[in-house]
């Protein structure tokens, strides 16, 4: 009986794609926006009855005592201070003190999946990269094929696959490592053997 031997290169280098990869970073949503789901306190120098805790609905919108609804979705700590501030000044407080704070962020993430030891969302943080996503997954699995892990991200309606070599960005300090926004998918797929 004749002896069949069979091999499997793997491939370790960088895909073609990726070094056309352009990183539109202040073009990434910015993670600072408040967006639905995420929860707020809003704090107003000695008025108690003022200050509460908010959480963003699906509309983008709370309903504010004596204000009624104001825009929260999409908008900074700072943004919504200064509304709130602004309209309370219109004819109910004088000069009122209004400090906003992050309590919850539960809009924007990231997902992690594939090979990776802990896979699943991740909360986003202003300029996360995919090797801090990666870590935050616990690393990469035995099995993982770690120069090859696959960005899939909807741009203004279009979804892209884009192909990263991580390992190559955590080794070469010459590689620029990749910039995710809040949605992004990181897969890392099985290694071919």
């Amino acid at each position: 009986m004749p002896l069949l031997v069979f091999t499997v290169s793997c491939v370790t280098t960088a895909p073609a794609d990726y070094k056309t990869v352009k990183f539109d970073v202040e073009g990434l949503e910015n993670p600072a926006t408040l967006g639905t789901g995420d929860v707020f306190e809003v704090r107003v120098h000695q008025h108690v009855d003022l200050s509460g805790i908010y959480r963003v609905s699906s509309s983008g919108m709370i309903d504010f005592p004596f204000i009624g609804q104001v825009a929260v979705g999409g908008h900074t700590p700072a943004e919504i201070e200064t509304e709130i501030r602004k309209r309370l000044a219109n004819g109910y407080l004088n000069k009122p003190s209004v400090v906003v704070y992050v309590k919850e962020r539960n809009s924007k993430k990231v997902y992690v999946l594939g090979q990776v030891k802990k896979p699943g969302p991740f909360v986003y943080v202003e300029k996360m990269t995919i090797v801090q996503a990666i870590a935050l997954a616990g690393g990469f699995t035995a099995m993982a094929r770690t120069n090859y892990a696959i960005v899939q991200r909807v741009d203004e309606g279009v979804e892209k696959r884009i192909p990263v070599p991580v390992e190559r960005i955590m080794t070469e300090k010459a590689t620029q490592n990749f910039p995710l926004k809040p949605g992004d998918i990181v897969f890392v797929p099985e290694a071919v053997l």
